[in-house]
């Protein structure tokens, strides 16, 4: 339970944060993330539980990756994360599931991203920030990608890049467990030197 209180109020700092930094109202951020201002005002405080969707439109409001929400200060020059110590952000009703592994620092961020998905198991995702590019690496297994409604089949040893300015959908195919990587490339925020 300390570990999710702490992880509340590591968030709650960073919304602000980046709010005040951006020079956005609660009612603003609100408005422009789709967030109610009682959902802001209540995560600025470390309460409630907001799900993955609130958390990629505020980052997306924000111009920052969504690990810069929820990352305390950078403890050393080199980070080695394990899959088993990143709590999944997104749990399919088969057991596919994504978890957010790091978010390399500077003016553009990169979020690096380990997903599984089940055969038939989809994730579908609201359009990003123009600027924004995601990579999809199969490394095992089948998927299909759809970008603005148009299906392209990604398999095991295969790289898809794609604008995220658009509706798109990760869906497992084929018989087995689809594992990939995926990377989002978010351009430089507002105010940040390119």
């Amino acid at each position: 339970m300390a570990e999710t209180e702490a992880a509340l109020r590591t968030l709650a700092h960073n919304v602000r944060t980046a709010r005040t930094r951006a020079g956005l109202s609660l009612d603003e951020l609100g408005r422009r993330a789709k967030v109610s201002k009682g959902a802001l005002v209540a995560l600025e405080k470390s309460q409630g539980n907001p799900n993955f969707a609130t958390l990629v439109r505020l980052a997306d409001t924000l111009g920052i990756s969504v690990s810069a929400l929820m990352e305390g200060p950078a403890e050393s020059r080199v980070r080695v994360v394990s899959a088993d110590a990143v709590v999944p952000l997104w749990a399919g009703e088969k057991g596919g599931e994504a978890r957010l592994m790091l978010t390399t620092s500077g003016p553009a961020p990169v979020e690096v991203w380990r997903w599984r998905l089940e055969p038939d198991e989809e994730y579908s995702s609201h359009p990003h920030q123009t600027g924004v590019v995601e990579t999809v690496s199969v490394t095992a297994g089948q998927m299909v990608l759809v970008v603005d409604g148009a299906e392209h089949a990604v398999d095991a040893g295969q790289t898809a890049t794609f604008n995220g300015d658009a509706p798109h959908t990760y869906r497992g195919s084929g018989t087995g467990t689809c594992h990939l990587i995926m990377t989002v490339h978010i351009p430089p925020g507002p105010g940040t030197p390119a």
